[in-house]
């Protein structure tokens, strides 16, 4: 009848695997974080040494490993996360800060993780005019965050951009400007499915981009200047 038959261990560890990549952040706390580290220094005895607790509180990593596991990425490059901490902790505590100082520093893999090993990147932006509104807005904390009708439509532009990424059986990958990322990151998630946030520093110099959409113009739904 053209069924797939499927052992029950391939079904338990498939369904395993998406409550890990789901809630992974949730489930890494401080012994986790620590038992890294220690086998970290079976290897770089002085980084370890030198990071935590002396650079940067066992807290502070913690945070900054659930940033990452939130957003799908695998924290397996122990060394390469440790060794950007170690260089960023002095400059800042803030595990937002450090987040984005240790994602470029990954780039290469996040996008591989993403996009595979193609050169090009099939990649959706924000028109500059919406871009320019978030990064006001989320200059003014203060003013409530976004305006509601604001926040409808870009999730109607994101939704319809990604839905049409996947009949074309590519990734949705949203490019746009370091200051927000964060913020697009944290809404994509609560808000629209299936979507990666990518900054533009984030891109290795060697991959090309292909614009596949712009959410933002007027045929979007969305404004077109401020």
């Amino acid at each position: 009848f053209g069924y797939t038959v499927v052992d029950s261990s391939t079904v338990i560890a498939t369904h395993l695997n998406h409550i890990l990549q789901q809630h992974g952040h949730s489930l890494l706390g401080h012994e986790e974080v620590q038992r890294l580290l220690d086998r970290l220094s079976d290897t770089a005895p002085k980084l370890v040494e030198d990071l935590v607790p002396k650079a940067l509180p066992l807290g502070v990593m913690v945070k900054v490993l659930q940033n990452l596991l939130r957003e799908g990425i695998p924290v397996r490059d122990i060394r390469t996360i440790a060794e950007t901490l170690a260089e960023h902790a002095p400059k800042s505590q803030d595990p937002d800060v450090l987040t984005a100082a240790v994602r470029v520093s990954l780039a290469r893999f996040i996008v591989q993780h993403i996009n595979g090993l193609r050169d090009e990147i099939a990649v959706i932006t924000l028109d500059h005019s919406l871009d320019q509104i978030l990064q006001q807005t989320l200059r003014s904390p203060g003013e409530g965050g976004l305006e509601p009708g604001l926040a409808d439509r870009l999730h109607k532009g994101l939704t319809e951009a990604a839905h049409r990424q996947e009949v074309a059986g590519e990734p949705a990958v949203l490019l746009v400007s370091d200051p927000v990322r964060p913020f697009l990151a944290r809404f994509v998630r609560s808000s629209v499915v299936d979507v990666r946030v990518l900054a533009y520093s984030e891109i290795p110099d060697d991959k090309k981009l292909r614009v596949v959409g712009t959410v933002g113009r007027d045929e979007e739904g969305l404004p077109a200047n401020t």
